[in-house]
């Protein structure tokens, strides 16, 4: 069975103000510290979608080994995102893991044990509640390439419509970076 990763990477950041893929962190950007983890998970293909600031991402992050996929509707929501790229994922790819390109707290540990759920949909259970990464078989590929808007893949996992196997991820739920605030509490939980 194949594993692709999917690392969404288009937003505009409107909320920030400035690119969040390219903020300094742990010496490089955002989104190298999101891929870095990405690639320790051992997927058999990784795809990060691009569109808001695009061209400087490309220039400044380190995409080696990774299939970028271009989303002209990034505005629409990160459900334009992963409905341009249900479309390509190899023939192999029997599960797709969607994670956040301005989250890089997710642990490798939990996305592998993740990969391991039986079931259509699977989902982490921090300790304050459910987050990403989530997991979806082929299945569901269809369904995910109908997505539009900014919570539509949340939609789907409390649709009811498939069985949902929550893992157990140690900890709350990693920062993503949408304000300022949040890009400070992640540079001070780094420090800490």
């Amino acid at each position: 069975m194949g594993v692709t990763g999917l690392v969404l990477a288009a937003g505009g950041s409107r909320r920030l103000g400035e690119a969040k893929q390219l903020l300094p962190f742990r010496g490089r950007t955002l989104l190298d510290a999101t891929l870095d983890m990405a690639r320790a998970c051992g997927f058999d293909d990784l795809l990060v979608t691009l569109g808001g600031s695009a061209a400087a991402i490309r220039a400044a992050v380190d995409l080696s080994g990774v299939r970028v996929i271009e989303n002209p509707a990034f505005s629409t929501g990160c459900g334009s995102s992963i409905s341009a790229a249900v479309s390509h994922l190899s023939d192999i790819a029997d599960k797709l893991v969607l994670l956040l390109g301005d989250q890089p707290g997710v642990r490798p540990s939990d996305v592998r044990r993740l990969v391991d759920v039986p079931t259509p949909l699977g989902v982490c259970r921090y300790t304050d509640g459910l987050g990403h990464p989530f997991l979806f078989h082929r299945l569901v590929y269809g369904e995910l390439a109908e997505l539009h808007g900014d919570k539509a893949v949340w939609k789907l996992l409390h649709s009811g419509k498939y069985p949902v196997t929550e893992i157990d991820a140690a900890g709350t739920v990693p920062i993503d970076v949408d304000t300022r605030e949040d890009y400070e509490r992640l540079l001070t939980n780094e420090q800490s």
